[in-house]
């Protein structure tokens, strides 16, 4: 695995997150496609405690002491356990970019890290430190997608035409 490879793309994720995710409207941030569904507010708050609380506290935990449990994580619950709904969008998305630069300054002053070791999982099995910083990388297209969705959803139904000449969602 090519780890200055995902260091890179992580580094420039941060640029494309802020384009994406910048100057919406509140209508837009929180407007959502189902009452279950997420809304770019929500995703955002979600971007900030993952990157602090998930990916970069795993695999820092990882790398250091694979053994003990890890931080007990359930970003379904934070959504309303940490009022998502009532944050700053701004706030949070201004956070989360920070928290990104912190992550990589982290990343690119690791020397010799030990990617293979493993946290043992009671269910599922090892997690090297090497997978979830893989993971990081795949999560961050994961939102890319979600947000991309959300923006041509929200287009489609304030809009009073087709969009078939666009192309096939």
């Amino acid at each position: 695995m090519d780890h200055s490879y995902i260091i890179e793309s992580l580094a420039k994720n941060a640029d494309t997150f802020q384009s994406m995710l910048a100057g919406a409207t509140e209508n837009e941030y929180r407007w959502k496609s189902a009452p279950e569904k997420w809304n770019l507010l929500e995703v955002v708050c979600h971007l900030y405690d993952e990157e602090r609380e998930d990916f970069r506290g795993r695999v820092k935990h990882t790398l250091e002491h694979p053994e003990p449990p890890l931080p007990f994580n359930d970003p379904q619950s934070w959504v309303l356990s940490r009022k998502y709904g009532e944050q700053d969008y701004l706030t949070m998305l201004q956070g989360f970019l920070d928290e990104r630069k912190q992550s990589i300054r982290c990343l690119r002053s690791l020397d010799k890290p030990a990617w293979k070791n493993a946290y043992e999982h009671p269910t599922h099995g090892a997690f090297t430190a090497e997978i979830f910083f893989a993971n990081w990388l795949a999560h961050d297209y994961l939102h890319f997608r979600q947000i991309i969705s959300l923006k041509y959803h929200y287009l489609t139904s304030h809009s009073k035409v087709r969009f078939d000449y666009a192309g096939e969602w």
